[in-house]
């Protein structure tokens, strides 16, 4: 049970669209949630939807990930305390709890979001195949989206960086500064009141 579920991409219709569909990729420990959450920063909350990841820590030692809703929800996504058949190394991930409270933040006909964040498209959340579905769906419509991804994968995490429209970004940490700076100014229409 340990490799995720293949993606349905295929059986998501392909829309151009004149939204952005903007990936993030690098490796491990690069700061793709740094950039996104920094990117955020200047947008007008209230047109974006979405999640973002990040480290459980107990005494320096990483137990697990938490996934964070924009509207301040959170919970847990993976934890090695946690018993369960989908597993990433020892992490065991909550794939009910992830469907229940994340997958209908990013239903693009729930809410009049403009952009949605998904942080991150990996093998943890892609055991969900309703996050599968989901994604594929915001790919395909007129929403913008702000994703980071992982470097390497089959399935979605593969797919996603072929959709028609999509801009791949490299993150390294010599380059974040202006890798945010690019992106936050293709995102400048979705900008808060200075």
């Amino acid at each position: 049970m340990g490799t995720p579920i293949k993606p349905l991409a295929s059986n998501v219709p392909a829309m151009a669209s004149q939204s952005p569909k903007i990936l993030i990729t690098g490796l491990p420990g690069c700061g793709k949630t740094t950039a996104v959450v920094r990117i955020m920063e200047n947008l007008d909350r209230t047109k974006v939807a979405g999640f973002y990841t990040q480290e459980i820590r107990e005494n320096d030692t990483r137990k697990g990930f938490s996934w964070n809703r924009l509207d301040g929800t959170a919970g847990v996504l993976a934890h090695v305390e946690i018993n369960g058949p989908f597993k990433v190394g020892k992490y065991s991930v909550d794939v009910a709890g992830f469907e229940k409270d994340i997958v209908p933040a990013l239903d693009a006909g729930r809410t009049d979001a403009q952009l949605f964040v998904v942080d991150e498209i990996g093998k943890m959340e892609c055991f969900s195949e309703r996050f599968v579905t989901v994604v594929c769906t915001l790919f395909a419509s007129d929403k913008s989206v702000l994703a980071t991804v992982a470097r390497k994968g089959g399935g979605l995490i593969s797919e996603v960086k072929s959709f028609p429209g999509t801009r791949l970004f490299n993150l390294t940490r010599e380059n974040r500064d202006e890798t945010v700076a690019e992106v936050s100014n293709i995102l400048s229409f979705l900008k808060g009141a200075s």
